[in-house]
């Protein structure tokens, strides 16, 4: 098979396409024909070599897919052959195959292509996680969505209108447009204006019961300064760590040096009982590890995938050969919704 193979760690160049032998299918596992695989932010992170998760190189990236299963292993019952799926692999996903659990595969409805399908597992169930299952984001609240017009972004949008709130989002002035069509009320240019000062503007100094965080460290502590009583803070990520056109610890230090004095909860301590807010830090990997599938954050959003309330956006679609290419769309934050790789 065909694979995207990261040969060591840098800038997009040292992404290769190589050939490399078939997975064989063990017991309780299926081997998907993959046709479209998501990049997320964490597959740059860890071509950089910051995403301590990711396996050394050389290793194939890549943890979303959508595809059709081509062989079932001893003792699965479902998914079956020829059936159309999407779901998480824990990385090696940038291939024209590969091997899963059965049960990290969820059915791709038909009417959803395959493009959509492998922009939906981490997105949406990051998005989910975040805004219902830890800040039970409600009808009539307040939500800051950083970086709006990603990938995480535009799903955390499409979900928050699901649950009826009140969508503030940052992201660059040329993507306001698309941004207000996934839902954004408020759309905030962070280049030009100060995210902050502009919520207070429309809030009438209140703040917002609820911000996701992609960004940090350095927005962590800002974003929590908006929360008004009662708000919560999702740190979902940690973007600007990434700087510039270096690709290299070196470059991302001043980030990470940050950090201690950016988070929380220590630097607020005793004094967040006082100001009724909470923080809560999301790793989307850490959580399917420690509950051993994604199924409390998948399962209650397929049906809006199915019924189409929930609508994967896809920009940008590029085959393995010109990875290197997406990538660098990626980290210049060009991209509106989704960046797909097809085999």
């Amino acid at each position: 098979m065909r694979a995207l193979v990261l040969t060591r760690h840098g800038g997009p160049e040292v992404l290769r396409v190589q050939e490399r032998p078939d997975p064989p299918v063990g017991p309780g596992e299926v081997r998907v024909a993959v046709r479209a695989a998501g990049i997320s932010f964490a597959d740059v992170m860890a071509r950089i070599g910051l995403y301590p998760d990711a396996p050394k190189p050389p290793c194939v990236l890549g943890y979303e897919i959508a595809g059709v299963v081509e062989s079932v292993g001893e003792g699965v019952d479902a998914p079956g052959v020829g059936d159309r799926v999407l779901g998480g692999t824990r990385f090696n996903g940038f291939a024209e195959l590969v091997v899963t659990p059965a049960e990290d595969m969820y059915p791709l409805p038909e009417q959803v292509s395959f493009e959509e399908g492998a922009a939906f597992p981490v997105n949406y169930a990051t998005a989910y996680a975040a805004l219902v299952v830890m800040a039970g984001l409600d009808a009539g609240e307040r939500v800051l969505i950083h970086a709006a017009g990603g990938g995480v972004g535009t799903a955390a949008t499409q979900i928050a209108k699901w649950r009826g709130a009140e969508v503030f989002g940052t992201a660059s002035a040329w993507k306001h447009d698309a941004i207000r069509a996934q839902g954004v009320d408020h759309p905030i240019d962070y280049r030009t204006t100060d995210f902050a000062q502009e919520v207070r503007r429309i809030t009438g100094g209140e703040g917002v019961d609820v911000v996701l965080d992609v960004l940090g460290p350095v927005s962590f502590k800002r974003s929590y300064r908006l929360l008004r009583p009662g708000g919560r803070l999702i740190m979902a990520g940690g973007s600007e760590m990434r700087t510039g056109d270096k690709r290299s610890l070196r470059a991302a230090l001043p980030g990470l040096l940050r950090v201690p004095f950016a988070t929380m909860p220590w630097w607020k301590s005793f004094g967040m009982l006082n100001e009724n807010k909470g923080v809560f830090g999301l790793q989307i990997l850490h959580w399917w590890s420690q509950e051993g599938s994604l199924d409390r954050i998948v399962k209650p959003i397929l049906a809006g995938l199915e019924s189409g309330q929930l609508s994967p956006v896809v920009g940008d679609v590029f085959p393995l050969d010109r990875a290197a290419d997406a990538h660098r769309l990626i980290e210049d934050r060009k991209n509106i919704g989704k960046v797909v790789l097809v085999p």
